[in-house]
């Protein structure tokens, strides 16, 4: 083993050096071991090597998150077809090419997973932890805000509570649905792919350079024009005048970010990726709400009760049934340095 030589002292001009040194860093900010003030793993710690935090990092992953919704909505038209959208030749071709965007959609991620050491899929909200919360009280909380529509809709149905439960569990009827290439489409590939590319792919990207408050609001953006697709076929088969049209597509950019901001709340808040799936699945079944026919329904003035009694216990609930403590450790949580934003996962 060897024996460590004392270091040799310092000359004069050296010693006044040193110490003029010490007392610039002294005086600098923080002072020489200042800490990181958030304790945050993003903060590189081997001097200019940018982190995810870092100007560098935060326009690679809006650049990336650019490049997804793009990559998306162009693989619905990388097939050459005159038939319209709802044609189940095209819903069919469409599928296959959204489900292999959608499948290597994750590889932006693979970055931040490294950065982070996160796993992967955890990141993605593929996790046991708090599974059944997590599929049952987003869902929940998404029907009662919808109250009103679903009275609606038990008033004007002409089946009853039984016969619609005897429909429900009959599998003739499950087998019908999955032969329907719009039921497909509509209830399980497009609320999947949708929520796991806009929402599972780049929040954790977003995150670390916005907080997590803004990042509710930013990346529903991406979502909301990503529809703005549907005025190329509605114009190409003439289905309105072209101000109508886009005025259409103004509406469904509108509620489509706002739907795309509670998702993306039901995503930070649980950690999970199941929970925005299915209320965007049940929402494309529900639909916008008709508030015209509700205001002209015969018993309009217990379906607006409903109405409004819907949106009160839904604000009422909405931050008890998204409590992050049903749903154990939040690894997205984890990405935002500022302090400010904690409240969401609190």
């Amino acid at each position: 083993m060897e024996v460590p030589r004392p270091a040799p002292l310092p000359s004069r001009g050296a010693g006044r050096a040193g110490r003029a040194m010490s007392a610039a860093a002294d005086a600098a900010p923080g002072g020489p071991e200042a800490p990181d003030p958030a304790g945050s793993p993003w903060v590189s710690a081997v001097g200019p090597a940018p982190g995810p935090g870092s100007s560098a990092l935060c326009w690679a992953a809006l650049l990336a998150c650019f490049s997804l919704a793009c990559a998306y909505v162009g693989s619905l038209y990388v097939w050459n077809s005159h038939l319209p959208r709802d044609h189940p030749a095209v819903i069919k071709r469409r599928f296959t090419s959204v489900l292999i965007v959608s499948g290597l959609s994750p590889l932006f991620l693979w970055l931040w997973k490294e950065l982070t050491g996160i796993s992967l899929l955890a990141l993605l909200g593929f996790r046991l932890e708090g599974i059944v919360p997590a599929t049952l009280l987003p869902l929940l909380l998404t029907m009662v805000l919808f109250l009103g529509p679903l009275i609606q809709l038990s008033m004007d149905c002409p089946w009853g509570w039984l016969d619609g439960l005897k429909v429900m569990f009959d599998p003739r009827f499950w087998a019908l649905c999955m032969s329907d290439m719009r039921w497909l489409r509509n209830q399980v590939i497009a609320p999947l792919t949708e929520e796991l590319v806009f929402r599972a792919c780049m929040l954790p990207m977003l995150i670390p350079c916005t907080g997590l408050g803004p990042a509710i609001f930013t990346c529903p953006l991406f979502f909301g024009v990503a529809h703005f697709h549907h005025v190329i076929e509605q114009l190409r088969f003439r289905q309105g005048s072209v101000a109508s049209i886009f005025l259409s597509a103004a509406f469904q950019f509108s509620y489509t970010a706002v739907f795309g901001a509670y998702t993306a709340f039901i995503f930070i808040r649980t950690g999970h990726l199941i929970g925005p799936v299915l209320c965007h699945s049940f929402c494309n079944y529900i639909g916008f709400p008709a508030i015209c026919a509700a205001l002209e329904h015969p018993q309009r003035l217990t379906v607006v009760l409903f109405y409004v009694l819907g949106m009160v216990l839904f604000l009422l609930l909405l931050h008890p049934m998204t409590d992050p403590a049903f749903f154990g450790d939040i690894p997205v949580c984890s990405l935002s340095a500022t302090s400010s934003s904690f409240s969401v996962c609190s």
